[in-house]
């Protein structure tokens, strides 16, 4: 068995009315690595953003009317990582709007939650799902 996290099989994609300002909102202050910006004109027709533990996300500019539309600001994630009270500093350290202060929770979770610039809500923990059953 490998020990290398395999491939992203699930890509969660939005849009967003500044997609240029977001990403750089999620590679600069969050820590998302810009893989593929792909414009058309002004705007951004599809964007990856891999995130160093592992998955990513896809998203561009808001399409209204497109068919894969969808209103800017009403996405939510939940990103696993290790390092929460390290990411925690950096992201309250850069100004972010947090949502939920870092805090262990009673369900054995330490985690918190900030709004990027479009209204999107995202969730930091360690917490990898549930094991599957086979």
């Amino acid at each position: 068995m490998s020990n290398q996290t395999p491939a992203p099989t699930v890509w969660p994609a939005f849009q967003a009315r500044d997609a240029h300002a977001l990403i750089d909102f999620l590679v600069d202050v969050v820590g998302f690595e810009k893989t593929a910006v792909y414009e058309d004109g002004d705007t951004v027709a599809h964007a990856q953003l891999d995130w160093p533990e592992g998955g990513g996300i896809m998203m561009g500019s808001h399409k209204p009317g497109g068919e894969w539309s969808r209103e800017p600001g009403t996405f939510g994630a939940y990103v696993v990582t290790d390092r929460v009270d390290e990411l925690y500093e950096r992201i309250k350290g850069a100004g972010a709007t947090i949502t939920r202060e870092l805090a262990d929770q009673d369900y054995g979770n330490r985690e918190f939650s900030i709004a990027d610039p479009e209204g999107n809500l995202w969730s930091f923990g360690p917490y990898r799902g549930e094991p599957r059953s086979r």
